[in-house]
């Protein structure tokens, strides 16, 4: 899973793996280490739940988690929609949320390419 954070965005990334294992387990994370401190961490997560609203964000100290609705997670997952999209308010006003299939690269061969959905613009001409 890849993050990405803009401005007051927040973008999640999930490999075909990642996806089969968040519908399968509940829930998926990655931790990146900044520091030799071991308490210098920051884990992010994806998760779904059946009485989740449609979405939302939990923070606690060195973590960020995004919840969806399981039927939303399900639909994405299933379908051919790009992302699962929406907005949270907070004291900073209001946060972009983006939960996205991670497709291939068009310019990247084949090991870089591992574990990704097929882009949906390969063989087109620019």
């Amino acid at each position: 899973m890849k993050l990405r954070i803009k401005g007051n965005s927040l973008r999640l990334r999930v490999s075909p793996s990642e996806v089969a294992r968040l519908l399968e387990m509940g829930r998926i994370e990655e931790t990146i280490h900044l520091s030799p401190d071991q308490n210098a961490r920051l884990t992010y997560a994806l998760e779904h739940a059946s009485q989740a609203p449609s979405m939302s964000v939990r923070y606690i100290p060195q973590q960020i988690t995004v919840v969806v609705s399981s039927s939303a997670a399900r639909h994405w997952a299933d379908g051919q929609d790009v992302g699962i999209y929406g907005e949270v308010p907070t004291a900073g006003g209001t946060l972009e949320l983006a939960i996205e299939k991670d497709f291939a690269c068009l310019d990247k061969g084949t090991p870089e390419n591992s574990d990704t959905f097929p882009n949906p613009s390969q063989g087109a001409v620019c």
